[in-house]
């Protein structure tokens, strides 16, 4: 069913290789190899790499090493094994400093707002807090509404402080993983030589061109991304970052290209 190329074969299986290390044999990878926000005490260098080769559970290594087999072929036939491995490399990391971008921005819009809220512990700054960075969070008004009447209550200000802080600590704590960036940059490339190739994919019950699929993918990506919903913990800044890293790189690669196929 699948012509795999060397280097497809050879990324295959090193995902599943580290997929089964960090879920059997040793769990610590997936502690020392995902990818913290700048800040954290778990963060290290290496985690722009390392994040690309694990991944979160089952399904999510089955999505993306679908994906690499179904559109990684065709790409590396036309720029051979080494430029192929360098295209998925430069998106898988270019995707992670592209989330961690976006990551050190939303926590230091927490850090300047936990500190607005210190030097002014007001029950309208509490929830000011909330409203721009956990929206969903249930409470916060109800709490806020407390403050506001009871401004010199010190065992408020002293929850409402801890509260802060808690949210902020766990923000440092929760680290990003998987291939997905890398496979975003893969889709574009595909999309880009490849645009009127027909796709059939399970969950559209019609035939879509790749450049249409692609499209879309990415207009849905930045609007969950923008407006996320409760729970959503998938790195939707991650896949835009490699999808605008495989732009760069494709359209540099194959800049002089007259037409589409």
């Amino acid at each position: 069913m699948f012509n795999l190329t060397p280097t497809v074969r050879i990324l295959l299986f090193a995902n599943i290789f580290f997929f089964a290390a960090q879920t059997y044999f040793l769990p610590l990878l997936t502690q020392i190899g995902s990818l913290y926000p700048i800040g954290s005490p778990m963060f290290f260098p290496w985690q722009f790499v390392t994040a690309i080769f694990l991944h979160g559970g089952w399904m999510h290594l089955i999505f993306n090493m679908f994906g690499l087999i179904s559109f990684g072929p065709l790409l590396e036939q036309r720029w051979g094994p080494q430029r192929f491995l360098v295209f998925w490399l430069i998106c898988g990391i270019g995707a992670s400093i592209f989330y961690q971008g976006v990551r050190y921005y939303e926590i230091n819009k927490m850090e300047v707002a936990r500190q607005e809220f210190r030097q002014d512990p007001s029950g309208a700054n509490f929830v000011e807090f909330f409203r721009q960075n956990f929206p969903d969070q249930q409470g916060y008004e109800q709490v806020g509404a407390a403050m506001t009447r009871n401004p010199t209550d010190t065992e408020y200000i002293s929850s409402a402080n801890t509260t802060l802080d808690t949210l902020i600590n766990r923000s440092y704590q929760v680290g990003m993983l998987g291939a997905s960036g890398a496979l975003f940059g893969l889709l574009f490339a595909f999309a880009y030589l490849f645009p009127n190739t027909e796709l059939f994919l399970l969950f559209i019950p019609f035939p879509i061109k790749a450049k249409y699929f692609v499209f879309f993918y990415a207009a849905y990506e930045l609007y969950a991304g923008v407006h996320r919903t409760p729970g959503d913990s998938v790195a939707h800044f991650a896949h835009l970052g490699g999808l605008l890293v495989g732009f760069i790189l494709v359209k540099f690669w194959e800049g002089g290209r007259e037409r589409f196929y």
